[in-house]
């Protein structure tokens, strides 16, 4: 069940519980923190388990262009993986978008060839339906250089 969440705390209790559970992917702590933090005020949406009580998974967009919105974090608990939930939770932001009005929808990661749990990042993006505009190695460094992917809405 996906779940779109209004209260800034249940956002940043939910970011919580999945990105402290995808260390792979999250380790630095203060960029978790920061991601957590970053959620209040932000569309948020929530995958919850069978029982529709606990969350398996969360996404949020944040504007960047009075035309542009971007995913600026995605999480979904890593035994869920590969199930169908972050595409539910990505069509529901993406419809969300569209209605609020926006053009354009994008998506930073870590380009292809770095890190085998990155591409596969990489691969599940561009199955959505982003498509690569520009890599910048500046944004995180050159042993992490940014890859940004786009679409139209």
């Amino acid at each position: 069940m996906i779940r779109e969440i209004t209260i800034d705390e249940e956002k940043r209790e939910i970011s919580r519980k999945i990105l402290e559970g995808l260390q792979e992917w999250f380790a630095v702590p203060e960029s978790r923190e920061a991601y957590i933090a970053g959620s209040a005020g932000k569309i948020f949406f929530a995958a919850f388990d069978d029982d529709e009580e606990t969350p398996i998974g969360f996404l949020y967009l944040k504007e960047t262009g009075k035309e542009t919105v971007e995913l600026a974090v995605m999480g979904v608990a890593k035994e869920k993986h590969r199930r169908g939930t972050g595409k539910k939770l990505f069509e529901a932001a993406k419809k969300r978008a569209g209605k609020l009005g926006y053009d354009y929808l994008q998506v930073k990661t870590v380009q292809e060839g770095m890190y085998p749990d990155y591409d596969d990042t990489n691969k599940f993006y561009r199955a959505l339906g982003f498509k690569e505009f520009e890599v910048i190695p500046e944004i995180w460094g050159k042993d992490n250089p940014c890859q940004i992917y786009i679409m139209s809405l």
